[in-house]
């Protein structure tokens, strides 16, 4: 089932999660281990993050650098449908620009179509780490919308080969990222949430936003949208602060703002164990606020914290 369909099918405040493929080399168990427990929360679907290889120089035995490709999550496709398999939920791959050019995009989507998984969340994705700035793939795509096009291009029948007859059309309901706070690469809020709106009339059908830590933001985030002509869903991501480091990483990675009140609350005390107390609690209020806000679905970014998950949802739901 679509996205969108399980948002218009529910009374009431949905709960989704996100989780991590396991490290190359790791068991699938891995995964098990952080999804057995969330599945008391009937999620309706979960998203499988994508991370982009990166590229790295090892040296030769003559002293020279040879140039290698490293994937250190591999295996998205075939996470989602094992996923699929056993929970019987739907599952959400994350489709990046980064590293794929457009045939290797379109024979991604393809395999996903063969499998029955018609949800993707289509993102630029980050630079690699070698790289100032985000430069694409040969004859790949600069820019999400671009993706989001091919997507529903796909959807409409139409293929990279334009002399493919009676082409099948996909069906992929297409959800796309939203910042409440705007990207960071936007220079103001309102370019950014014209880019927002150009990825809704290439064919998104939902939003999810980046983590946020002030719900206020979020509100104001939904009004401009709606001022703007932006009126498909949009979900909240949200995840609380679990050490000090994250006072600190969190806005210098992500381009947020931790609230006065949250970040004086974490100084204050003595160690991680209290910090992940305070933290959780933040983000048990914040969640309560949101459904009082009557958002459609609330989205867990997990990174593994089972624990903490389980916590906050049996405290929300």
């Amino acid at each position: 089932m679509k996205v969108t369909e399980h948002l218009a099918n529910s009374q009431k405040t949905l709960i989704s999660f996100e989780i991590l493929p396991p490290l190359k080399g790791k068991s699938i168990e891995s995964l098990y281990n952080v999804l057995d427990p969330l599945m008391e929360f009937q999620p309706p679907f979960i998203n499988v993050t994508y991370h982009r290889s990166e590229y790295i120089f090892k040296r030769r035995p003559d002293g020279s650098f040879e140039q290698v490709v490293l994937s250190k999550r591999p295996g998205t496709v075939g996470i989602c449908s094992a996923i699929r398999y056993r929970y019987k939920v739907d599952t959400i791959p994350h489709l990046v620009c980064g590293g794929f050019n457009k045939d290797a995009t379109e024979d991604a989507l393809i395999d996903l179509h063969y499998l029955g998984i018609n949800n993707v969340l289509a993102l630029r994705g980050d630079a690699m780490k070698s790289e100032s700035e985000f430069i694409a793939s040969e004859n790949g795509h600069r820019y999400a919308v671009d993706l989001v096009r091919q997507i529903n291009n796909m959807n409409k029948g139409v293929y990279l080969e334009d002399d493919l007859e009676n082409a099948v059309c996909t069906d992929f309901c297409i959800g796309i990222a939203g910042y409440p706070e705007k990207h960071f690469e936007a220079p103001n809020f309102k370019t950014d949430l014209k880019h927002l709106k150009q990825k809704v009339e290439a064919g998104a059908d939902y939003i999810m936003t980046q983590m946020f830590f002030d719900n206020q933001k979020f509100f104001d985030f939904v009004k401009q949208c709606r001022e703007e002509g932006i009126n498909i869903p949009i979900i909240p991501g949200i995840k609380p602060i679990v050490n000090r480091k994250q006072i600190a990483s969190i806005p210098r990675h992500f381009y947020i703002e931790i609230p006065h009140d949250l970040a004086e609350a974490v100084e204050k005390c003595k160690d991680d164990k209290e910090v992940a107390r305070v933290g959780t609690e933040w983000c048990i209020q914040q969640s309560k606020e949101l459904i009082e806000f009557g958002v459609p679905c609330l989205h867990y970014y997990t990174m593994g914290r089972v624990a903490t998950f389980v916590e906050i949802a049996r405290a929300v739901f």
